[in-house]
């Protein structure tokens, strides 16, 4: 099945369905009750329900004629003034169809859109705020300008926690006639740091494979080492083993085809579970700040993970 089409199969089909944001929706849904709605400001990590909810709004709202009443667009995709001069206002400009007085323009990843764009945006929707109301999703609340902000009722989603993805999982496994055992459930989890829609997608791409999900097929798919093996890598150098270290790092690299970035995300992690004291871990976490700045910047990544490691066999020797 098309990844599109799982991820719309599986999106939420009523408020009741939506998980994790149970204020939120609460809030929403009082509004939608009400036939009238504010201008909207979804901001929160990828995957935790925005864009279902400002679509659910919308087939609320306007029933069977919410396409022609309801405009998304994806402000990472086009984010220059020009957006906003031309398609937004065209779009707003209109009246809705229906009884509903007004129609809905869905903004996503608005943080992407320049200062300019969002200025603009700030005077189309005080000049159509009769026959327009806007909901504008971000990552992040503070890359959109403040006079936006202040026209907005704030809705802050939060990531999902362990019972809501297990319920996530537990649906998709009874619906597709599949097995996930325990430790994948966990592996599962532990990759998608609270995201929806990253579950949805390992899952579609392990279920391609077999039927039976172990945490292994998890690892594979989602390009993540597993966190023993990062263990450990970092157990070998704590023992001042470096090119045992070095060479295990290697080999986790390339089996699971991790970049640089990838794998200081995972050392980052695994730190905060190893037996050392409190003020090496602290050091140690500061060092992987200063490697992935490196990474950044466009250092060799080979190179810089050989020097994180060799800081950790120097914390290591200093008993």
């Amino acid at each position: 099945m098309d990844s599109a089409i799982w991820t719309e199969k599986y999106r939420p089909k009523d408020f009741s369905e939506i998980k994790g944001q149970k204020e939120i929706v609460k809030r929403i849904k009082a509004f939608v009750e009400m036939q009238n709605i504010p201008h909207l400001l979804f901001a929160g990590p990828a995957g935790t329900g925005k864009t279902s909810l400002a679509l659910m709004v919308a087939k609320k709202l306007f029933g069977d004629s919410w396409h022609q009443n309801f405009l998304e667009l994806n402000a990472s995709d086009e984010r220059g003034i020009d957006i906003i001069r031309n398609k937004v206002k065209d779009f707003a400009r209109t009246k809705a169809i229906g009884d509903v007085p007004f129609k809905i323009i869905y903004l996503d990843e608005a943080d992407a859109l320049t200062r300019e764009a969002q200025q603009a945006l700030r005077r189309t929707m005080e000049n159509y705020t009769q026959t327009t109301r806007f909901i504008i999703s971000c990552n992040y609340s503070s890359k959109i300008i403040d006079p936006i902000q202040s026209r907005c009722a704030m809705f802050r989603f939060k990531p999902l926690d362990k019972k809501e993805i297990y319920s996530i999982i537990e649906k998709i496994e009874k619906d597709e006639k599949i097995k996930v055992d325990e430790k994948a459930k966990e592996a599962l989890f532990n990759i998608s740091e609270g995201d929806a829609r990253k579950i949805n997608n390992i899952m579609q791409s392990s279920a391609a494979i077999s039927n039976n999900i172990t945490d292994e097929i998890i690892y594979s798919m989602a390009s993540v080492a597993r966190p023993k093996e990062i263990d450990e890598v970092l157990k070998l150098a704590l023992s001042n083993k470096f090119i045992d270290a070095r060479n295990k790092l290697m080999d986790v690299m390339l089996n699971y085809g991790l970049s640089g970035l990838d794998i200081i995300k995972q050392i980052q992690q695994e730190i905060l579970n190893l037996d050392i004291d409190n003020e090496k871990k602290m050091l140690l976490m500061e060092k992987c700040g200063e490697i992935e700045f490196r990474l950044t910047e466009g250092s060799d990544e080979f190179i810089q993970l050989e020097a994180l490691l060799s800081q950790f066999v120097l914390y290591g020797s200093k008993k």
